[in-house]
């Protein structure tokens, strides 16, 4: 059984914990300001180097249909590692912002793969055309393999 001094938190280990507290966020990028840029159709977010990030809406996961309206409360959490869009109920996490992943790996080859799947160039237009004339994309052939005999 626990006694009430368990819980109790020594002056020395609280100073302890703000020093090591302080020491990461030196160490780490955190958003200090987050806002959405009408005039750009960006969200602009300034971080702890002085380094802005600004993105489009649609290529961030649970914002991609958002309207300017939805857009215009931001708010960033304590720890300055993400950034909240109370209107949408939406959570965006800062270190995956920065690598460049808006959404989780599964959205973002999605994304990617649309995107591609859209793509017109002369080669692949030809590609097309010849595949036409052959009748169109092969079917896949499926192979019955003999019993082996022993």
């Amino acid at each position: 059984m626990a006694t009430t001094n368990d819980s109790i938190v020594l002056k020395e280990e609280f100073e302890i914990a703000n020093r090591r507290a302080a020491d990461r966020q030196k160490n780490t990028t955190y958003a200090t300001a987050a806002k959405y840029d009408r005039r750009i159709g960006r969200i602009v977010i300034s971080l702890s180097t002085g380094v802005e990030l600004a993105f489009s809406p649609h290529w961030a996961q649970g914002l991609e249909t958002a309207k300017p309206d939805q857009l215009n409360d931001i708010e960033i959490t304590p720890s300055g590692l993400g950034i909240h869009f109370p209107t949408l109920d939406v959570d965006l996490y800062l270190p995956a912002l920065l690598e460049g992943a808006l959404g989780s790996r599964q959205w973002m080859a999605q994304q990617l793969g649309i995107k591609g799947g859209q793509a017109a160039t002369p080669t692949k237009t030809a590609a097309a055309k010849e595949n036409g004339k052959l009748g169109g994309r092969p079917r896949k052939r499926t192979t019955i393999e003999e019993p082996k005999r022993y």
